[in-house]
């Protein structure tokens, strides 16, 4: 496991350094025209897409189409067949680089996505937990009721990780199935289950806090190592973050240490034109004064909250980027080269395996993510999903 400071730490470079970028020969060269996928219309990571295709607009003439997307599928599906430039995507963007979950389809298989840049606010992704509980942190959750989102294995990923932390699973709670996230809520104020996956400033959480039962947030101690490890083993994108808003008086003056993910990930094709990567991650940098407060959470994207070792490897260009302005080091770019050679040897087996594969969807499923932990842990990677 990496450590816990994984992200970068800006405060540790000199000030000319930092603004160097601005000086940097290579002038920013992006197209007149670019298109999004993004979240739906009343989303943040749609709003976020509005207001850096404003900034675009404004300094460089280049106007952006953002395409809005109510499911994982609808966003994806553009990207995959070059019909966009770039998606504002959620967590999907890891599952759909890995080769799993929705993505472990004859559709779909391994996709050659790289990171262009992402944002991480000041909210959390957390189990929102009944408040008459007493449930401080997912230890505590032992013998409770834990709702499962049929269908929605995002959401059930980030509450087995959860549970891992805690040193739990499954097998240690009661899970009760809802056919959706929001009826998930709708049980707990009913008491009918405990608790459920959710970001710490989404309505459902909000009416939660301002039930009867009302609401808790499980601390996540920065320092415990196992719990972190225990956590990486299950979902690897999570993050150390103190969230600082969130229902049931989350604020700067009230924190909690917590997890979060980045929320959106802007990711491209690994052929997507160089001069388009580099320019846009420069553009963000260089002008995110003119854009950063016009959308919620669009402070995240100053290159303090960057992540520069995630778990989606980097586009080249970006690479060169960060490379530039003097801040990737040696460690960064080893990390980088072992996420392209597990992309790689994703996209090999899955090459290999469709040419012979079951033609009934359970079947291929279960056969495909065989042979992709087979080839990954003959190579020394972790499977992570199996």
């Amino acid at each position: 496991m990496r450590p816990l400071t994984r992200r970068f730490a800006l405060a540790s470079l000199p000030f000319a350094l930092l603004g160097s970028s601005l000086a940097l020969a290579n002038d920013v060269n992006l197209p007149r025209t670019m298109a999004w996928t993004a979240y739906g219309t009343n989303s943040s990571g749609y709003a976020q897409a509005v207001a850096i295709g404003n900034m675009l607009q404004s300094n460089y003439g280049t106007s952006v189409r953002v395409l809005p997307g109510d499911n994982d599928v609808s966003r994806m599906t553009p990207l995959k067949q070059g019909r966009v430039d770039l998606c504002a995507c959620g967590i999907a963007s890891y599952y759909g680089a890995e080769g799993v979950m929705m993505f472990a389809h004859p559709d779909w298989g391994p996709q050659p996505i790289r990171l262009i840049t992402t944002s991480t606010a000041s909210f959390g992704l957390s189990l929102a937990v009944a408040g008459d509980l007493e449930v401080e942190t997912p230890a505590d959750l032992r013998g409770k009721r834990i709702a499962y989102i049929r269908g929605d294995d995002a959401l059930n990923k980030g509450t087995e990780a959860y549970l891992a932390f805690g040193g739990l699973t499954w097998d240690d709670v009661e899970r009760v199935d809802y056919p959706g996230y929001g009826r998930s809520f709708d049980g707990i104020i009913a008491g009918n289950v405990d608790a459920s996956f959710t970001t710490t400033v989404t309505p459902p959480a909000q009416q939660l806090a301002s039930s009867p039962r009302g609401i808790s947030w499980p601390v996540l101690d920065p320092n415990d190592a196992d719990g972190w490890e225990r956590m990486a083993a299950v979902a690897p994108y999570f993050q150390p973050h103190r969230i600082t808003s969130g229902a049931g008086g989350v604020s700067a003056d009230n924190p909690v240490d917590s997890a979060s993910y980045p929320y959106p990930i802007v990711v491209g094709n690994a052929d997507l034109d160089e001069k388009v990567a580099y320019g846009l991650i420069r553009a963000l940098q260089d002008n995110y004064d003119d854009y950063k407060d016009n959308a919620p959470g669009a402070v995240g994207y100053a290159l303090e909250y960057q992540d520069l070792q995630w778990v989606i490897p980097f586009h080249d260009a970006v690479v060169g980027y960060y490379e530039e302005i003097g801040v990737w080091t040696d460690e960064m770019q080893a990390h980088q080269e072992q996420l392209v050679e597990r992309q790689n040897l994703l996209l090999t087996t899955w090459e290999v395996f469709v040419s012979d594969a079951p033609s009934e969807e359970e079947a291929f499923r279960n056969a495909w993510m065989e042979a992709r932990a087979t080839a990954l842990r003959d190579a020394g990677f972790d499977p992570i999903f199996e």
